[in-house]
C-alpha cells in the first residue's frame, strides 16, 4: 500500500469496477480526477454519477475536470503509437497549454495533501492524454508530482 502524496495515473481498460477501486484503494487514492472530456462509458460503473457515487462510498473523493479531456471526434482513428503520439503533440501544444488554471488546481491539491489519481479510459499511459497531463504536472510542480501509472 502506498501511503503518501502525490499524483498516479490510471485507465479503466480491462477492470470491473470493483477491480479499479480496490486499486485505488490498494494506492491511498484520496480524490480521483476524471480527466475525459465527456464522462459517459458503456462499460457498467464508469459513468460519472455511478462512479462518483461509488468513490464517495468507499472515502475517495471525485472531480471530473472536462476541460482537460479530448473530443471524442479527435481520438477517432487512432491505431499505432504514431497515430497517439501526433493526437497528443497537437493536444499539449494547443490545449493543454491553455489549461494552466485547472492545472493549478491539480497541483494545489497534491500540496494539501491529496494523492490524486487522474483517470480516463486507456489501460496504458501511453495511449492515453492522461500521461500528458501527468507530464504538465510534473514539469509545474516538481518532483512531488511526479506521476505513478497504475
Amino acid at each position: 500500500m502506498v501511503s503518501q502524496t502525490g499524483l498516479c495515473t490510471i485507465g479503466y481498460e480491462g477492470h470491473s469496477l470493483e477491480s479499479y477501486l480496490n486499486r485505488l484503494i490498494r494506492d491511498s487514492v484520496t480524490l480521483l480526477c476524471d480527466v475525459r472530456r465527456n464522462p459517459l462509458s458503456r462499460k457498467y460503473g464508469f459513468s460519472k454519477g455511478v462512479l462518483s457515487k461509488a468513490c464517495e462510498n468507499i472515502g475517495i473523493h471525485y472531480e471530473h475536470r472536462p476541460q482537460l479531456g479530448i473530443a471524442s471526434k479527435d481520438r477517432c482513428g487512432l491505431e499505432t503509437q504514431s497515430d497517439y503520439n501526433a493526437l497528443f503533440a497537437v493536444y499539449k501544444r494547443d490545449w493543454l497549454l491553455q489549461q494552466t488554471d485547472v492545472l493549478q488546481e491539480i497541483g494545489l491539491w497534491v500540496k494539501a495533501g491529496q494523492r490524486i489519481a487522474l483517470t480516463c479510459y486507456e489501460r496504458l499511459p501511453q495511449q492515453c492524454h492522461r500521461h500528458c497531463v501527468a507530464e504538465a504536472l510534473e514539469r509545474m510542480f516538481g518532483a512531488g508530482c511526479a506521476p505513478r501509472h497504475l
